[in-house]
């Protein structure tokens, strides 16, 4: 595969730019999502940017806020998404949207300045269907920076470009998403039944159609990590959930990297469970122990005394409750056949 170079064109300055819809799905946003909405407008570009919010049904004044956005500037346009749910609020924005290049961006998204017309120069030069950059995660607490250091660990997510970073390239998934409208309607949206791994499920199914999915770094997206223990169980609890709905509808899109999380489970389950007859059945939980432990000192330079201390805590907290996530996911969650309801 050929690369391709990452300066701009020296012609940027009289080429035209093509107009773009920026959809966010949204859902208790009130307190980010002017600032999103914003920054989305106020983006470093020269063509023409709209803005699709799907509301769904909050709990806060963030419908409110949406309307008002809507009401303050015409390239702001407002959908419902009655059921709440991410890829029906990405279908009905796509849906409402006119132009030929759709940006996914979430509510809370903080977006560099030159965000847009990076994707927007990446897929003209790559021919690729969509691309995407880093999900940069970024913590305020101790706990939330010792969560942000996992996420750009291969420790903590394995080797996914997104999170880790790495050079330009074609790339299984990315982070939210440049596509072209084309794209999308070849393979039909995004698929409704997937409350989690839509990007990665709809990305597969772009890549098995012939497109091209490409990672591009320069595109760098600020995320704030889950705040408490629970939150962030929860989170990965359901990444390995819908992960395994994944495997089940798309055969052979596991590898060594997702198992690792459940072999590993499995591994010190069997470990606890045989110690009462087999006393050295204990060494399996207490190697993965020392093994995260010392993987928190290798990773966790740079962070402060009170967050390195956490960091074991994140470590394992993401590796179980993917891994049991993984090995919980009930068979009725596999996708319906095609035309029945989801």
């Amino acid at each position: 595969m050929k690369e391709f170079p990452d300066s701009p064109r020296t012609s940027q300055t009289t080429r035209v730019w093509p107009p773009i819809s920026v959809v966010m799905p949204v859902l208790n946003e009130e307190r980010h999502l002017r600032e999103a909405v914003r920054q989305v407008l106020a983006q470093r570009y020269d063509g023409p940017i709209e803005v699709v919010l799907a509301i769904g049904p909050s709990h806060d004044r963030t419908q409110e806020v949406a309307d008002a956005l809507a009401a303050e500037d015409p390239r702001v346009t407002v959908v419902p998404n009655p059921t709440g749910r991410t890829p029906n609020a990405l279908n009905a924005a796509i849906g409402a949207s006119r132009n030929g290049i759709i940006a996914r961006v979430d509510g809370h998204a903080m977006l560099p300045e030159d965000y847009l017309q990076v994707a927007v120069d990446t897929l003209e030069r790559t021919g690729a269907d969509n691309v995407g950059g880093i999900m940069a995660a970024e913590g305020v607490t101790p706990f939330e920076q010792a969560v942000a250091c996992a996420m750009t660990s291969k420790i903590g997510v394995g080797n996914a470009r997104f999170h880790t970073g790495g050079q330009p390239g074609p790339a299984d998934t990315v982070y939210l998403g440049v596509f072209r409208r084309e794209a999308l309607e070849r393979v039909g949206g995004y698929d409704e039944h997937f409350q989690r791994a839509q990007d990665w499920e709809m990305n597969h199914r772009i890549r098995e159609t012939g497109g091209l999915v490409w990672f591009q770094p320069r595109m760098r997206v600020s995320y704030r990590p889950r705040p408490t223990v629970k939150a962030l169980a929860k989170q990965y609890f359901h990444y390995g959930r819908w992960r395994r709905v994944v495997a089940r509808t798309h055969e052979g899109t596991i590898n060594l990297r997702y198992l690792a999380p459940p072999l590993a489970v499995l591994a010190m389950l069997l470990g606890l469970v045989v110690s009462p007859f087999f006393p050295l059945g204990l060494l399996i939980p207490a190697a993965y122990v020392v093994a995260i432990v010392a993987g928190s000192v290798l990773t966790g330079r740079g962070l402060s005394a009170s967050a390195l201390l956490q960091l074991p805590l994140v470590y394992a907290t993401m590796h179980i409750a993917w891994g049991w996530g993984f090995l919980t996911s009930p068979p009725r969650l596999a996708r319906p056949p095609q035309g029945a309801s989801s």
